[in-house]
């Protein structure tokens, strides 16, 4: 008479924290999780201005101007000749890429034009450039001067 044997059962297989953390789904949520908190991160402080947001208000810019920003007007020359607040630097919007080693690297940027619009693209070319605190001042200078800040002919 045959033995009755009991089916056998197999311990499950241990899988070793190397090998599961080797599956793809496993690393996709990793690389999910990791760019989630560098998101989060960026967004706690303020943008990818170093802490400054991407665009400021004319009072906040004003602000900053007392308090020793430099203020880069990014007008055209005519544009600036017709107005500007006094001490900020004039270097066109058109030359900004090739002119950006005339900015300073050591103190907060405040990038403003006619009306805000060229002003944000100012502030891409040297956020391009590995500026880390500029900002762009929404409203423009036509605002500023609206508002009574200081202006100069």
């Amino acid at each position: 008479m045959p033995k009755h044997r009991k089916p056998s059962r197999k311990s499950p297989q241990k899988t070793s924290v190397g090998a599961f953390l080797r599956r793809p789904a496993v690393q996709l949520g990793m690389v999910a999780v990791v760019a989630l908190v560098v998101y989060l991160l960026v967004a706690a402080s303020g943008g990818a201005g170093g802490g400054l947001s991407s665009t400021i208000s004319v009072n906040e810019a004003y602000s900053m101007y007392q308090n020793g920003a430099f203020v880069l007007d990014v007008r055209t020359v005519d544009e600036w000749n017709e107005y500007h607040a006094p001490g900020t630097t004039l270097i066109p919007l058109d030359q900004l890429a090739s002119r950006v080693d005339e900015v300073p690297r050591d103190r907060p940027i405040v990038v403003v034009c006619r009306s805000g619009n060229r002003s944000d693209e100012g502030r891409d070319i040297l956020l391009d450039a590995g500026f880390t605190q500029v900002t762009s001042m929404d409203g423009g200078l036509n605002e500023w001067r609206t508002k009574g800040y200081p202006i100069e002919p």
